[in-house]
């Protein structure tokens, strides 16, 4: 930690969900991805400025594309800080992991500003669901083991917790009991972190927040029984962590971004 992390607190941006493509026409439901990124990032600077650290919580590429993954890399550039990737059900978690390592992005655990940052792959290849490895549980369990008296954001790509959008019932983290089990023992947890359902969550569970971001690309209807989008504009959302454990979080939407969005879709 440096001096100047006793200054203020630790600026934190979560993106998630880009979707993004080999070829640059590609869209998702109407939205191009690259554009609605680039929108959102445009965002961060109009309203927040530089962070101190980055995390993208999965499904960064739609095709799990080589070009898809290097190109996130690129659009990343326009910041000073560190960023910490995760694999998501589209993508192809070793590809991405050795995009991610060329740049020093494949961090699991990460200690900054008086807090630890513990991340998660919970996907399955082939599947849309999420599940953790025992390797995965081990490892949650024993960084949290070895850090008591660090505050800890956890991160993941699947929702570990019933959600109302009925349809995503059955392609959230299979083995939420096992990771609640851990998660329960540890009270430094203040916030587990997720995407994949592409809307704005935020409960709490026993002292932790949860909480979930809208995607950077297309927004699922929250409540919806069958599979619907909303034209809500893409976004991030944005932390200002203190090491005493204290937080604050905003979650702000490129509502400039212009898009045309085919909500007669039956999936994506």
């Amino acid at each position: 930690m440096t001096e100047n992390d006793n200054q203020r607190a630790l600026r934190v941006l979560q993106l998630t969900d880009p979707h993004l493509m080999a070829d640059p026409a590609g869209g998702l439901l109407g939205v191009n991805t690259r554009d609605s990124l680039d929108a959102v990032i445009a965002q961060v600077f109009r309203n927040h400025g530089q962070p101190d650290l980055i995390l993208a919580t999965g499904d960064i590429a739609q095709d799990a594309s080589e070009e898809a993954y290097r190109l996130f890399g690129d659009k990343l550039n326009v910041f000073q800080c560190d960023s910490a990737w995760m694999a998501g059900n589209h993508d192809d978690s070793p590809l991405l992991s050795r995009v991610a390592a060329e740049r020093g992005a494949d961090q699991r655990h990460i200690l900054q500003g008086g807090w630890q940052f513990v991340l998660l792959d919970t996907s399955v290849p082939g599947k849309v669901f999420g599940e953790l490895a025992e390797s995965e549980l081990a490892f949650l369990e024993t960084t949290l083991s070895d850090n008591p008296d660090l505050p800890a954001l956890i991160a993941l790509h699947h929702h570990p917790i019933e959600i109302d959008t009925r349809w995503m019932s059955p392609i959230g983290l299979r083995n939420r009991d096992a990771f609640w089990q851990v998660i329960d023992r540890f009270p430094q947890v203040k916030i587990v972190l997720w995407g994949h359902i592409h809307q704005e969550l935020d409960q709490t569970r026993k002292g932790a927040r949860l909480l979930a971001t809208p995607s950077t690309c297309i927004q699922f209807t929250a409540g919806s029984v069958e599979f619907s989008v909303e034209d809500k504009a893409p976004g991030y959302r944005w932390f200002e962590l203190r090491p005493s454990g204290e937080f604050s979080t905003e979650v702000s939407r490129a509502t400039d971004f212009v898009f045309e969005l085919d909500s007669n879709s039956t999936g994506y």
